[in-house]
């Protein structure tokens, strides 16, 4: 699949920091990984932790899929509101999900200070009003988190313009969130794995599963076999190919990032920044001081009319980001287009599914997929080893309704 193209930041930035060998040889593991993105690396590591050995298979380079394409923003907030999703799942599950997102930013920094070389950054966000006709349901919305618990405070146009200088009808400040480099987090991820005994091989197309009554059977385009006694698919918005129901829609996504700028902060706190509208546009700084601003959505998978695109998307960020920061210059340097999935709930797909025996899935979609993958290592992790997790049933397939 054609996940994305133009120049990703991450990858201009960050080139092929580590090789991977292909796989040359038949395996026995207890777990193999299908996925070698950062689903896959944070799944791996969630096994090593708990002593249990696995194999990692990549069918492209490690990290060119769609976490090339990342602009690794780290927030609980999913693309469904709180009060949205409380109708369409229940308050209870609701509330849970957003409890644990916010929670997998605590556990992602945890992770982040045992990894060499991995990339954390705590922030603050701004959700914005986009326009006036927005801001009864922003305020239930606030009101919604704030019951919950979460850490917001709703700010008025005032103080809005007071501090950051948007203009915006109102906006939710939240205190809990981060940024990284999904890229550069899943190579530091697959060099600590590889030290507790892990293995990971790119390049490796697995062509044919074959479910067994105990484990199941990889078949390598090179005609290589892994035999396992569990699988974990964690291959993003690939895994279409592996499933029959029609558990995600794929868009296409923009982004931009600016020349660099010689010092930061370049807006109040350098927070992250995103709106109501839909697409909503996002927007966060860098360690460089560079802009990376994203959106512009189109509701098709198509990479050539999604790359046609490009260049007026790219033109229509920038114009995006000098409406809010009139006073910021934005020279453009890299533009890069992407492939995303949305569900019917704005929630993952994690667990087991019925027709695929001994197998499960780590399915991070949608706009926080990285927050949404720890969750995945975590409950995917306990379910191998035998453990029922408490919070499985929020993400089950059962949910599905085709």
């Amino acid at each position: 699949m054609d996940l994305h193209s133009g120049y990703p930041y991450s990858l201009v930035r960050h080139g092929l920091p580590f090789n991977y060998p292909k796989l040359e040889g038949d395996l026995r593991t207890p777990v193999a990984v299908i996925g070698g993105g950062i689903s896959g690396a944070l799944m791996a590591h969630a096994l090593v932790r708990a002593g249990i050995a696995c194999v990692v298979l990549d069918a492209r380079t490690v990290g060119l899929g769609s976490t090339g394409a990342s602009t690794s923003l780290l927030q609980y907030e999913i693309d469904v509101p709180l009060t949205e999703l409380k109708e369409k799942v229940g308050a209870a599950h609701a509330q849970r999900a957003y409890e644990l997102c916010a929670r997998s930013i605590d556990k992602l920094e945890k992770i982040c200070k045992r990894v060499d070389d991995a990339p954390f950054e705590r922030k603050h966000s701004l959700y914005l009003a986009s326009f006036k006709k927005d801001l009864p349901k922003l305020e239930a919305e606030y009101k919604a988190r704030k019951e919950m618990g979460l850490d917001v405070m709703f700010w008025d146009p005032a103080k809005l313009k007071d501090l950051v200088g948007l203009d915006s009808p109102g906006a939710i400040y939240s205190r809990t969130a981060a940024q990284t480099d999904a890229y550069r987090l899943t190579h530091a991820l697959h060099q600590y794995n590889l030290k507790k005994g892990a293995q990971v091989y790119d390049r490796t197309l697995v062509q044919d599963i074959s479910f067994l009554k105990k484990g199941v059977k990889l078949t390598t385009a090179q005609g290589y076999t892994v035999q396992a006694d569990h699988l974990v698919i964690a291959t993003g918005y690939e895994t279409l190919q592996y499933l029959p129901a029609k558990i995600v829609d794929l868009h296409a996504t923009y982004a931009v990032a600016s020349e660099h700028h010689e010092k930061g902060p370049l807006w109040y706190e350098d927070c992250l920044i995103w709106e109501t509208k839909d697409p909503y546009l996002y927007m966060r700084t860098t360690p460089e001081h560079r802009v990376i601003v994203g959106g512009r959505d189109e509701k098709f998978y198509n990479p050539i009319k999604r790359d046609k695109l490009l260049p007026s998307k790219a033109k229509q960020l920038q114009q995006d980001f000098s409406k809010h920061f009139p006073h910021i210059p934005f020279a453009p340097e890299f533009t890069w287009t992407g492939t995303f999935g949305t569900t019917q709930d704005g929630l993952p797909y994690i667990g087991p599914y019925a027709k695929m025996p001994n197998t499960f899935f780590a399915l991070g979609f949608g706009g926080n997929g990285i927050t949404f993958s720890q969750i995945a290592a975590e409950i995917v992790c306990d379910q191998i080893r035998g453990k029922q997790h408490p919070d499985a049933d929020i993400f089950s397939f059962n949910r599905y309704k085709g």
